[in-house]
């Protein structure tokens, strides 16, 4: 679970707009990093399965919504692509 104070960073450094919280890009910056933070559990906590499901849940939707921002705006897909240091 992210802190109150890394998500507002993650979507300072991404969003729109001064008072942006629901874009594709911010909703990817936060699932992104709670992707991370739960990776590193997962490799701590091996037999973690049902974490496991949810991170599998979260993958599938930051795809979901990089799959919706390419079909709409390719540039600040591919800007936001290169931010993050994921792969296209």
């Amino acid at each position: 679970m992210l802190s109150k104070r890394i998500k507002e960073n993650t979507i300072k450094n991404t969003r729109r707009h001064d008072t942006d919280t629901g874009s594709p890009e911010a909703q990817v910056a936060i699932l992104t990093r709670q992707i991370e933070e739960l990776s590193t559990h997962l490799r701590k906590h091996k037999k973690d399965f049902h974490s496991r499901r949810g991170l599998l849940q979260m993958v599938a939707d930051r795809r979901t919504h990089l799959k919706y921002l390419h079909k709409k705006d390719e540039k600040s897909y591919l800007t936001l692509i290169k931010k993050l240091g994921l792969k296209r």
